[in-house]
């Protein structure tokens, strides 16, 4: 069975001493969110926040080189071009790309969506916010309306990379990007201010729900939208302002490959996440 843990108590003040270990840039440098800090504009990252997280999957090298090659035809201003271009110049524009099963076809088909929405609410966050009911716990169903808008608007917009949360997938993509718009702080860019932190869900990948089985926080073995939930859950009971608050840095205990790690690691005492990270 899960296991709660109180705020204030020891795992909570060593997820506290691993943020502050991991609050600062310098490790975001491989991460796809190190493409969002070259625009001040909300305007423009929420765009950029978009592409880099539907692109989010693969290897590291892969992502980042596939999230550039889909933001330079979009040159310094992204919003801009998408209210310029039309689906046609879209098409041509994104001919050739491709990010394992996503091709040019699925970029173009985001594009042209996102594109749609912004004329239509005048932003992405906007957009988000339209179907953002305050009475729901989380936010998944506005992220079921929100992906339902960019599907529509692009006359698909490329389903695979646009999951639909009504499939219960952990929707980790999506979740990644309210994470990087929501929250602000020296990782997270901000931009959405009107969304509420209180209502992220965690960006579930392999790395996170390892560790949420590790310690105790989650009892599901698949890591689905049930499983995200119930470790938001858990992190909420200690953090209930900003339950996504630990998620860059318990995943750079598995990404990264510090020297030190074992050795801060030790000093946190965290039980099992050592162990989680190796297996990683």
């Amino acid at each position: 069975m899960a296991r709660r843990h109180r705020r204030g108590g020891p795992l909570h003040r060593a997820l506290e001493a691993l943020y502050s270990r991991y609050d600062s840039r310098e490790y975001a440098d491989s991460d796809p969110i190190a493409f969002l800090y070259r625009y001040a504009d909300p305007l423009d990252r929420e765009i950029v926040a978009l592409v880099a997280s539907s692109l989010a999957f693969g290897g590291v090298r892969q992502i980042a080189g596939s999230i550039a090659k889909a933001l330079a035809p979009m040159g310094t201003s992204p919003r801009r071009y998408l209210l310029d271009a039309g689906g046609r110049r879209l098409r041509r524009d994104c001919a050739g790309f491709r990010h394992r099963w996503a091709d040019g076809a699925d970029l173009a088909a985001l594009l042209e969506g996102a594109g749609e929405a912004i004329r239509a609410h005048g932003s992405l966050g906007e957009c988000f916010l339209a179907g953002l009911d305050p009475e729901e716990a989380d936010v998944v169903p506005a992220l079921e309306r929100f992906a339902a808008t960019l599907r529509s608007a692009g006359r698909g917009a490329g389903e695979s990379l646009v999951p639909d949360p009504c499939r219960r997938s952990a929707c980790k993509r999506l979740n990644l990007m309210l994470r990087w718009m929501v929250r602000s702080d020296h990782i997270d860019p901000g931009g959405w201010d009107r969304v509420p932190r209180s209502k992220l869900v965690v960006p579930l990948d392999r790395h996170m729900h390892r560790f949420g089985l590790r310690l105790g926080l989650i009892d599901r073995g698949q890591a689905d939208l049930r499983a995200a939930r119930e470790l938001t859950a858990a992190f909420r009971a200690m953090e209930p302002e900003d339950p996504v608050r630990y998620d860059f840095a318990l995943t750079r205990l598995g990404i990264r490959r510090d020297d030190d790690r074992e050795a801060l690691l030790a000093r946190l005492e965290i039980p099992g996440v050592a162990k989680a990270a190796e297996e990683n």
